[in-house]
């Protein structure tokens, strides 16, 4: 196995699959990145046995070859070398040689038949969809997700395949995010899937903001996104995802339009002097008035109070303000529409005139 290629040819690929290599390995293999060199060019894989990542580099190969090298040490190596540097990489004695200038470094390796793959899905659903949009529905929805909840199935983000449209849900219990994406997709029955919480952070990360199409595919107990030099592929989570729509509110009669960034700004101050432990806030509306109060067990307090547009009854409900920052940092509209019934019944937030993003807050006791 021998190639040469350019440092930032190289560190790219790396850096897109390196998220998936855990620090503490139970198989040592898992540890290293598996690097193929054939016709096509490098094809770099990593994979924790749950999520796989596989890039793909078109370059000239010397001599075709598989191996497998310690993930870590070979990203901070490509790092450390100077912008613009050539790297020659070549195999001795199951030892990889890396030589750049002056420059030479000798690295362990394993062979690549020790490597761990993942099965190939056979796709029982596939559609593609531009990148762009599946980016923003797991933006829009992915910090809704529990983290370790024993309800394993809250540890990852629903989506939901039906004609025409991708919907994305995430919960932990106290919160809820969906999204909508109209996508062209023709299945004969609706299906739900769950993608785990590692997955969804790191397709997150590999997905770009443009409108090229990526294919996915939908197994049994796999999902696969790829397009032409990157191959996503990720162990779905077994369980039945809650009845989301149960939860949604309906029929609110308490509507408070306000400017998002002045409610964001004002909760943030507020929420310096909030609860540590719990980040309670209290919310009280009056005719075109929401005042913000929150206190702490040092008898600390922060209030304050801005003019919205609301004509309901008087309110008073209390809320965990880091969940409330969340969904204002998801919405992009100048404005939020928050719907409400009563003092201890979910709000419904979303951007006026549209349903296409919708987000649940449990109130709190305070």
């Amino acid at each position: 196995m021998k190639f040469t290629v350019d440092r930032e040819t190289l560190l790219k690929p790396l850096q897109q699959v390196i998220g998936v290599v855990e620090r503490r390995q139970t198989l040592p293999v898992l540890g290293n990145l598996l690097m193929v060199a054939g016709n096509n060019g490098l094809v770099i894989t990593a994979t924790d046995l749950e999520v796989e990542i596989q890039s793909r580099v078109g370059i000239e190969i010397d001599e075709p070859g598989d191996i497998t090298l310690p993930a870590r040490k070979l990203v901070d190596i490509c790092k450390a070398l100077p912008e613009g540097a050539k790297i020659q990489f070549s195999i001795n004695d199951q030892k990889a040689q890396i030589r750049s200038g002056k420059s030479r470094f000798t690295l362990a390796t394993l062979p690549a038949a020790d490597f761990p793959l993942v099965e190939t899905i056979k796709g029982d659903c596939s559609f593609t969809i531009p990148q762009s949009r599946l980016k923003e529905l797991i933006e829009r929805t992915q910090f809704s997700m529990a983290q370790q909840d024993v309800r394993y199935y809250l540890n990852g983000l629903m989506l939901e395949i039906s004609n025409g449209l991708l919907r994305g849900v995430a919960t932990d219990g106290h919160r809820l995010a969906l999204c909508d994406m109209p996508v062209d997709i023709r299945v004969s029955e609706t299906r739900q899937v769950i993608v785990p919480r590692k997955g969804i952070q790191e397709l997150l990360r590999l997905l770009e903001s443009n409108d090229a199409l990526v294919q996915v595919d939908v197994g049994s107990n796999h999902i696969g996104i790829s397009n032409a030099d990157i191959r996503f592929s990720s162990k779905l989570v077994d369980g039945r995802f809650p009845d989301y729509d149960r939860v949604v509110p309906k029929g609110g009669d308490k509507l408070v339009l306000a400017d998002r960034e002045l409610l964001r700004q004002a909760l943030s101050r507020t929420s310096i002097l909030s609860n540590e432990k719990y980040r309670g806030i209290r919310l009280n509306l009056e005719k075109n008035i929401v005042k913000i109060q929150a206190h702490n067990p040092e008898q600390e307090e922060a209030d304050e109070e801005f003019e919205v547009d609301y004509t309901g009854a008087g309110l008073e409900i209390g809320f965990n303000v880091t969940y409330l920052l969340d969904v204002l940092s998801s919405v992009r509209s100048d404005h939020v529409e928050i719907t409400l019934s009563d003092s201890n019944s979910s709000c419904l937030m979303r951007e006026p005139g549209t349903e296409q993003y919708r987000y649940v807050v449990m109130p709190m006791r305070l």
